[in-house]
């Protein structure tokens, strides 16, 4: 079998894959270890014949992929959280720092080897792209995927409970941090009663987020489609969408809630979800589409990924997404046309995008950068292109040139690029991981490991709470974050039937905390 193996790596490669996806599925208390589980599946067949190992060109291109399509995924909500959400951001990337001193600190008492130390700031944190980083860095040496290996899972569970800790005082600090959840998009009919005489574009801004108004009726009259000019007078009923506060103050500024339901009235006027799939139109903004002049159309919400976003002229469009459109019956078709309304557009990676923004992350991967008293540095395979990625996604468009991915793609990209990774970090360690098992040196690992995560977890839940006061959903999105640990984040979601918060947490720090372990690792095989 082993023959068989070495003459075919691509046999190996999904060999390797099918059996680390089945094992990593189990879950044991809701607990399991995902993709994680294909790395300890390389480390035993490369334990059992170390010839079993995959090309180092294919854990480089996976590693990279992986990084970009984090980046670009990210890079509109990173940007926004460096405004919003300074502070968890800062808590965070200090702590992550303070974690990489400690280590060293520990490395220097136990007498660690360079790349063991780096394995072991890596696995403590549970971040396979700094593990990449360390690897590369260390021209392909087994000694931090060795201390990667026997750290991960204690790193996983010593986090996880922390989560549940921050969780079960969720209902202590339920004040600043709930103003910053993420706005949960609804609709209701007002009936005018004031006769306050204002234009719908003069309402759309409130104390308490922004609304649009989709459709108005006046009394005895046919439903249309409402523009910016168009002045509410007593009698009308008018369709507003928005987060419930705001929805609340525009009722208030107008009248009363309506018994009746405008949206379900499709007489004259129809809705419907059209996928946005023209290339034009990408990286487009909901007001330069101009619905309402070409077709007399009101986009009204976005649904990307799980999510409804409300349909605001300035928000950035990306391919996939899914328009909520409210025009007359006769135009529908034509928006539908005209926005692409392809499932095929959804899985499109946009190759010139991708190949031109890889390219842009590696060559500033490569770039030295001098760090005084050590000598040069890298941002390496993994830093430089979830770098490029994070200010791509933000920037969504040059010219025709299209930076983002459709977010079924990007994820596509995600899990296969670490994948791919793990199997060859694996693949490189498994005899050492073996030998390490079986001395003192993965005992003292081991330990130090624990410690560091748990200090990592003290510092969060304990300036998380009493400083910062996060509710407990957003602590543990947080703490999800800055461990860069999805089996953290489902157990917080499951745990509190996905509120929003904990989603809010976790995409707020995760960028940042992905750029700071990165960098630190790399910091810590130069000393």
């Amino acid at each position: 079998m082993a023959d068989l193996l070495l003459e075919r790596p691509v046999l190996l490669l999904f060999a390797v894959l099918a059996v680390g996806t089945a094992l990593g599925a189990v879950r044991l208390r809701k607990v399991s270890l995902g993709p994680a589980a294909v790395l300890f599946t390389a480390l035993a067949l490369s334990a059992y014949d170390e010839r079993l190992a995959l090309p180092e060109v294919l854990g480089t291109f996976g590693l990279a992929v992986f990084a970009y399509a984090v980046g670009v995924t990210a890079g509109p909500s990173f940007f926004a959280s460096l405004r919003t959400g300074l502070r968890p951001v800062t808590l965070v990337a200090t702590t992550l720092v303070g974690l990489g001193v400690l280590t060293w600190g520990i490395g220097r008492l136990l007498g660690l080897s360079t790349g063991t130390v780096a394995g072991l700031y890596a696995g403590a944190t549970t971040n396979t792209p700094a593990l990449a980083a360390a690897v590369l860095r260390l021209d392909g040496s087994a000694e931090p995927t060795v201390a990667y290996g026997i750290t991960y899972v204690g790193g996983v569970l010593v986090m996880l409970l922390a989560a549940a800790s921050a969780l079960s005082s969720g209902h202590r600090h339920p004040t600043a941090d709930d103003r910053a959840r993420p706005p949960q998009v609804g609709n209701t009919t007002i009936e005018v009663t004031h006769d306050n005489v204002m234009q719908v574009g003069e309402l759309t801004l409130t104390p308490y987020g922004r609304v649009i108004f989709s459709r108005y009726q006046e009394p005895g009259g046919e439903v249309r489609i409402a523009a910016g000019g168009t002045v509410l007078r007593p009698g009308d009923l008018a369709l507003a969408i928005g987060p419930p506060q705001a929805l609340a103050h525009v009722t208030k500024l107008l009248g009363r809630t309506s018994d009746q339901h405008l949206e379900l009235d499709r007489t004259e006027l129809d809705f419907r979800r059209i996928v946005l799939s023209r290339r034009r139109l990408f990286g487009r903004t909901v007001g330069e589409l101009t619905l309402f002049e070409r077709f007399g159309a009101r986009a009204t919400r976005v649904r990307r990924a799980d999510q409804d976003l409300l349909a605001t002229d300035d928000l950035v469009l990306q391919a996939g997404d899914r328009i909520r459109v409210a025009a007359p019956r006769g135009q529908m078709g034509r928006v539908a046309a005209y926005l692409g309304d392809s499932e095929h557009g959804t899985a499109d990676i946009n190759p010139l995008g991708l190949a031109l923004g890889m390219a842009l992350g590696l060559l500033l991967g490569a770039v030295p950068l001098p760090v005084p008293g050590l000598g040069t540095m890298e941002l390496g395979q993994a830093a430089g292109p979830l770098l490029v990625g994070l200010v791509l996604g933000r920037v969504s468009r040059s010219g025709p040139v299209v930076w983002t991915l459709p977010h079924q793609a990007a994820e596509t990209l995600t899990q296969v690029g670490l994948l791919l990774f793990l199997t060859y970090a694996g693949g490189r360690a498994g005899a050492a991981f073996v030998d390490a098992l079986a001395s003192p040196l993965g005992v003292e690992l081991l330990v130090a490991g624990l410690v560091i995560t748990a200090v990592h977890a003290a510092a969060l839940l304990i300036v998380g709470r009493r400083v910062l006061q996060q509710a407990g959903p957003r602590l543990a999105g947080i703490m999800a974050g800055s461990q860069t640990q999805p089996a953290v984040l489902a157990h917080a979601n499951e745990s509190t039937g996905h509120d929003a918060r904990v989603a809010l947490g976790y995409a707020l720090v995760y960028p940042v905390a992905m750029v700071v372990k990165i960098l630190v690792v790399q910091v810590l095989t130069l000393l």
